[in-house]
């Protein structure tokens, strides 16, 4: 390539430089590799889904740090703080509390990617000692679970609404020594928030002495409490050969969420979303197949990328690419626009630069013909030095590059430089 050629081309070039340069300010920085994510007890369903989505997300190339807590309270805490990015909260616990949405939720750093599964609201008692309805447990003991607990926000809540807080013995209780203390007597009545898979709800629907309290308000609760729904235990659901329970059961349900840091990388949200559906997606006890995750239940402000991701599903490029590459992609989206912007015009002055360019190597040699010729026409001319400085002019020629495509403008030009040559003889 010649070096007019070069020139030609340079300043669209350099344009389109500064262009980008200006366009990769607004580039949006790369999604972390780790993310601290905050569980619940070891063990327990929050902290068992929490390892499955380690796994999941690890398949990525991105590192999820897991740490158990005491439960969602702690985990509001631990979100609010900074010290997690993303974690696992149960319905009806904000802010510490159970409540639809407080003004100070509206000014919270935190948003929700969606509602995960149903977790009800389990109530053992003795079938010697049956209860109706909560207002039965007045002057009663209970295990509400420990303090940061999702079960115990929802249970005082419960109480309270019944006009029960302070007519009831509340116990943390310890999670090997809460059954035996059912059926001995020490306590009236344990009260949980878990998943129907838990061993240890299953521990005390086995057991033949304890039985589950049925919620016949339900519909009452449920319009109170807009984070809460109503579930049914079919008989024999969880034992068709003992017939575990004996009757169709109606309990409190809460929801399990997926709670992030509104400065999450939204890269790493829709990538979360994912993990959730392929988690949560085919249901379970209560659960329909492709329920959840949704944003029915949502006691926190939805996130941007997770009401896109309800409605379109997830983006095109990470349903076909490796999550790096898409992420990669849809950074630099910003940058091909300047690159469109510029292309279209370039198209259209290129050629003629170009042409412009190629043409003036040859053109400018006919200014000097001409007035070699034109001083040639009149009264006594210096034919020596006129000579002199066609040769020079000729010599320069023979040394002009061009494209094959402008070549019969050169050689015109040598055939001019020939002519006026014969008239100055």
């Amino acid at each position: 390539m010649s070096s007019s050629t070069i020139k030609a081309i340079m300043l669209p070039v350099l344009v389109t430089v500064v262009a980008f340069f200006l366009a990769y300010q607004f580039v949006d920085p790369a999604p972390p590799s780790q993310v601290v994510f905050t569980t619940g007890k070891a063990g327990g369903a929050y902290d068992k889904f929490a390892h499955q989505y380690q796994q999941a997300l690890g398949r990525q190339g991105i590192e999820l740090i897991l740490h158990n807590s005491k439960g969602s309270v702690e985990n509001i805490s631990r979100l609010e703080s900074g010290f997690a990015a993303a974690g696992f909260i149960q319905g009806g616990t904000g802010n510490g509390q159970p409540a639809i949405q407080t003004d100070s939720q509206s000014d919270s750093r935190l948003l929700t990617l969606g509602s995960l599964y149903k977790e009800p609201l389990w109530v053992f008692h003795r079938r010697s000692t049956p209860f109706d309805k909560l207002t039965d447990l007045k002057g009663k003991s209970l295990v509400v679970g420990a303090e940061g607990s999702g079960t115990r926000a929802l249970v005082i809540q419960l109480l309270a609404d019944n006009g029960l807080l302070d007519q009831v013995e509340l116990h943390t209780g310890k999670n090997g020594d809460d059954l035996d203390a059912l059926k001995s007597s020490r306590v009236d009545a344990v009260f949980m928030v878990a998943s129907a898979t838990s061993d240890k709800v299953r521990a005390f629907l086995e057991d033949e002495s304890i039985t589950l309290m049925n919620f016949d308000r339900a519909e009452a609760y449920q319009r109170r409490m807009k984070y809460l729904t109503h579930v049914k235990l079919p008989r024999g659901m969880v034992d068709l050969a003992k017939d575990i329970p004996g009757d169709d059961i109606i309990l409190l349900a809460a929801t399990a969420n997926l709670v992030v840091r509104d400065d999450l990388h939204p890269a790493i949200q829709d990538l979360l979303l994912q993990v959730a559906e392929e988690i949560h997606g085919d249901g379970g006890w209560f659960e329909a197949n492709g329920e959840f995750p949704n944003a029915n239940f949502a006691e926190y402000p939805v996130s941007a990328e997770a009401k896109r991701f309800y409605k379109y599903g997830p983006p095109i490029l990470q349903r076909y690419l490796p999550f790096w590459l898409a992420s990669l992609i849809d950074r630099l989206k910003v940058m091909f626009l300047p690159l469109v912007v510029l292309m279209i015009p370039l198209m259209k002055v290129m050629p003629p630069i170009y042409t412009w360019r190629m043409r003036s190597k040859i053109y400018r040699w006919y200014q000097e013909l001409e007035q070699i010729d034109l001083a040639n026409s009149r009264n006594n001319p210096d034919v020596d030095a006129l000579k002199k400085q066609l040769a020079s002019i000729e010599h320069d020629v023979v040394h002009v590059q061009v494209p094959l495509s402008f070549a019969s403008q050169l050689y015109d030009l040598r055939q001019h430089i020939e002519l006026v040559n014969r008239r100055l003889k």
